[in-house]
């Protein structure tokens, strides 16, 4: 970890340009050198042959980001750090737990570690945090529009997604047996497998809580939760599977089979 390329999204979660200033001025204390930077999406996202002789990339971005500098850097056989720039940080709290920027680079630098990253794998698209699949995903942008204190176009935003949100189910199913069929399916990457988890909304009131609790935090702390670990799962719809993986809008055929995968990149880890 000594010449770093610094690919970052100045628009995503805490990741501005105050504060990539001062990534990179941590990096200088500790005698690093800047590389090279990608500032995503105004720029693409640097391919391995790209980097030059840069030997770890650091990810200060959130993990929609993430995921598409990880599916461009895939291959590459330098080190990855993931960093807290995003609204969430999913990715960076399971490689670091709640540590801050600042401490995870000395850390990272000063007693260097890495691990693998589990993936769920669908149709050549990849989740690392996990996917959302179903009619949920329509409070997508009403998601946004919370987290940007939108408040002028949350109202029409959130209330596309209640219409859309009872338009069709998607059906999860376990091998051969059917779970349930459900408005919203998640499905997170384990070590040991894929972690799916259905919420059926039975009704008008059920829609209500389930999308709000997924604008606002995580969709699984609402009311009708059934879950299941599997090595892969089966995702079957009347038509396409509207799905969202690591934040990042995906339509998949059905039936889809999800798998659980890994990345071939090395993550540095201070935990």
């Amino acid at each position: 970890m000594d010449r770093l390329w610094l690919i970052t999204n100045p628009h995503s979660g805490s990741a501005g340009a105050e504060k990539c200033a001062a990534i990179e001025a941590l990096c200088e204390e500790r005698g690093l050198a800047i590389a090279g930077r990608t500032f995503f999406p105004d720029a693409p996202m640097p391919v391995p042959g790209e980097l030059g002789d840069a030997d770890t990339v650091v990810l200060f971005a959130g993990d929609g980001t993430i995921n598409a500098a990880l599916g461009a850097l895939e291959g590459w056989g330098g080190e990855v750090l993931i960093l807290p720039g995003g609204t969430m940080n999913m990715l960076a709290k399971r490689l670091h737990g709640e540590r801050d920027a600042g401490d995870i680079v000395h850390m990272a630098h000063a007693a260097p570690r890495t691990t693998a990253l589990p993936c769920v794998e669908a149709e050549g698209a990849r989740a690392f945090v996990g996917l959302i699949a179903g009619p949920v995903t329509a409070w997508a942008e009403a998601r946004e529009a919370v987290r940007a204190a939108d408040l002028v176009h949350l109202p029409a935003k959130a209330a596309h997604a209640w219409k859309a949100s009872w338009e069709g189910e998607v059906a999860l199913h376990d091998g051969a047996a059917l779970l349930g069929r459900y408005q919203a399916v998640f499905v997170e990457p384990r070590a040991g497998g894929l972690a799916a988890a259905g919420i059926a909304a039975e009704k008008m009131a059920d829609v209500a809580r389930l999308g709000w609790a997924w604008a606002t935090g995580d969709w699984r702390d609402a009311d009708n939760v059934d879950e299941t670990l599997a090595p892969s799962v089966l995702l079957t719809s009347d038509g396409g599977i509207r799905a969202l993986f690591d934040g990042e809008p995906v339509t998949l055929a059905s039936p889809a089979t999800l798998r659980a995968g890994a990345s071939g990149l090395k993550f540095l880890t201070t935990l």
